[in-house]
């Protein structure tokens, strides 16, 4: 072989053989007897890994399907017309570690060969020269070799090298490694896009889960997000160093962060569609990712060959294609449910569902000789990156899309809520009218923003008497607000020309009934000049005069039959009588055991003089249920 300033291929043929032994580094080893391996490419083959052409497939598919660690490559080359030093470049692909020797006299190796151990590093170009006696004149080249047992679940080719080693001057091999180092950065360049994509997703998701933590869907797109980035990270920091090792990397990749990928998008879709037995599903999916991680953890190292034996490969690595499939169904049943559910936004996200599958399965569809990678403008880009990116962009979209609905829909909440606190002016006057001879305490502790309890003072100057409401509307919130609106402008109306309270409670019945659901408790009490207690009840507590409840027979809540009568109760104040009115929220306050407030804690604050605000912090402390209503007026 001619070399003069160039570089050759070394084709072989080789000679080849399993095993290991240290004499077969020498130049006068015979290895007559080895078998010889051609390292020439079929005609545009695909590579199982990348589906590039010039790859050479590996021993597992020439004779040696189950075997795993050491074997060697020997070639002797003549060697002539070399004028300076020379330099060996390996092939860029090669499984998994191995070390060079030239003359029985090593000079180089990938990965760390210890004496129990190979520590083996993703591969990346290397050259090595070649010791400086070494010029003209025959060669033996012998290349040791070692995989471990894992990787040839990888691919059907798996196994030592899968291209020819480079012979030449120093310089030819410098450059040849320095234009392998830039077409490895065209081929991984892609994965740095893809980085990109993935760490904006995060950024968007995070931000959504930030500003929404009611909404869990975000909280897992991130976590897709951030699993998906780590891994990438690790296979980048293994395309430009040896940080990592290959056992690492596999860990990493195939025990942990595929199977909670894989799960994390099946919980994310799964939250994202509301499906229903939200437990149950995520019961099964994390089962399913334990097992598929188990298994996978005893087909890699150091527990494959070691602990696990080899044979079980054979059964165990098709079930776990079995366990995985199974979460790929769980997620198209998630997608079914999605659209019979939600229809068009269904619909929308299948496209992003289909890529995130063909994502997760890159290893599936090497196995049935799918390419997945194509060059794209001189980068290479794979299948699984672009659905990567795609899936990701799509969903990150649909989230965005999702958020700023929930922001309409929240402003348009805080808007309602906004005109419901103006609202509840009505039903709540903000300031007491002053009242001859009276004093009059109020207390209203709404159990939401807006509360269904509402009271009225309406003082008649001209008689001198005072009608004082209160009552409870069915419901809570909003439309219970409204209805206490609705009430309260009855009541005025009534009032306007009506004094007698039966007389009041029968109007404003008359105007709820037919409206459906919309009833009220109500108590009407007038207080005349002379101090005289009028009281009417449709459904309310009685009011306590001083200490005991005034007797007071049962009716019908507001807006329950129509042609209702009242009955209505008489009784003489006196200078310091209290009178105290309140809603069930106060006898219906319930702490942390299941008691209520009851009737005997009112009766017992009342007898003790206690105020309105004494009485309505007592029961908040005590564990408030409902809307909180005291009415206290005292004769003065």
């Amino acid at each position: 072989m001619k070399l003069g300033h160039s570089a050759a291929d070394l084709f072989g043929p080789w000679r080849f053989h399993v095993g290991d032994e240290p004499a077969w580094a020498q130049p006068g080893f015979d290895d007559s007897h080895w078998e010889t391996v051609d390292l020439h490419s079929p005609d545009d083959p695909p590579d199982p890994e990348l589906g590039s052409s010039g790859f050479v497939a590996g021993w597992t598919s020439h004779g040696h399907p189950n075997y795993s660690g050491y074997a060697w490559y020997r070639l002797r080359v003549h060697v002539e017309g070399t004028d300076g030093k020379l330099a060996i470049k390996m092939p860029d692909q090669f499984d998994d570690a191995y070390q060079v020797f030239v003359d029985g006299q090593q000079i180089g190796e990938f990965g760390h060969f210890g004496q129990r151990r190979v520590w083996a590093f993703p591969s990346q170009p290397r050259g090595y020269p070649l010791p400086a006696t070494v010029q003209n004149g025959t060669v033996t080249i012998a290349i040791r070799m070692w995989m471990n047992s894992a990787t040839r679940f990888s691919g059907p080719d798996a196994g030592g090298l899968h291209g020819p080693p480079m012979l030449g001057s120093a310089q030819t091999i410098n450059d040849r490694v320095a234009l392998d180092w830039d077409g490895l950065n065209h081929d991984v360049g892609s994965g740095f896009l893809e980085m990109l994509v993935l760490l904006l997703a995060l950024t968007v998701a995070s931000a959504h889960f930030a500003l929404d933590r009611s909404d869990k869907a975000y909280l897992l797109l991130a976590l897709v997000s951030l699993v998906t980035l780590v891994g990438n990270l690790i296979l980048q920091l293994g395309n430009y160093s040896t940080l990592f090792s290959s056992t690492f990397v596999l860990l990493a990749r195939d025990v942990v962060l595929t199977p909670v990928r894989i799960g994390l998008w099946v919980l994310f879709f799964a939250k994202w569609f509301q499906v229903a037995h939200s437990r149950r599903l995520a019961g099964i999916v994390f089962a399913l990712v334990g097992i598929l991680a188990v298994g996978t953890l005893m087909l890699r190292p150091p527990l494959h060959g070691q602990f696990v034996p080899v044979a079980v490969g054979t059964y165990l690595d098709p079930a776990l294609v079995w366990i995985k499939l199974a979460l790929a169904g769980t997620l198209f049943w998630v997608a079914y449910q999605g659209i019979r559910k939600h229809q068009q936004e269904g619909w929308f996200a299948l496209p992003a569902i289909l890529l995130a599958v063909v994502a997760n399965y890159q290893h599936e569809l090497r196995l049935a000789r799918i390419h997945v990678q194509y060059a794209v403008f001189g980068y290479k880009i794979s299948l699984g990156q672009l659905s990567t990116m795609l899936s990701l962009l799509l969903v990150t979209l649909m989230a965005s899309r999702r958020f700023l609905l929930a922001q309409r829909q929240r402003l348009q909440y805080q808007l309602e809520v906004q005109q419901a606190s103006e609202l509840q002016q009505v039903i709540i006057p903000r300031e007491v009218p002053r009242l001859p001879g009276l004093s009059v305490e109020s207390e209203y502790r709404p159990s939401r923003d807006v509360g269904g309890d509402f009271f009225q003072i309406i003082p008649n100057s001209r008689e001198g008497s005072a009608l004082i409401v209160v009552g409870d509307v069915t419901g809570k919130g909003l439309s219970a607000g409204m209805l206490g609106a609705l009430i309260v402008g009855a009541i005025d109306t009534a009032a306007s020309q009506e004094q007698n309270p039966a007389d009041i409670l029968k109007s404003v019945n008359e105007r709820l009934c037919g409206r459906g659901l919309a009833t009220a408790t109500c108590l009407v009490v007038r207080i005349d000049a002379d101090r005289t207690l009028t009281a009417s009840n449709a459904g309310h507590l009685p009011p306590y005069i001083n200490t005991a409840e005034l007797g007071m027979e049962g009716a019908l809540p507001l807006g329950t039959l129509p042609d209702m009568s009242y009955d209505t109760v008489t009784c003489q104040l006196a200078d310091g009588d209290v009178v105290t009115m309140l809603t069930d929220g106060v006898i219906e306050a319930q702490n942390e055991h299941g008691d209520l407030f009851g009737f005997e804690r009112v009766e017992q604050m009342v007898s003790e003089n206690a105020t309105a605000n004494e009485i309505a912090n007592a029961v908040q402390r005590f564990g408030q249920e409902d809307d909180i209503l005291i009415l206290r007026v005292q004769c003065t």
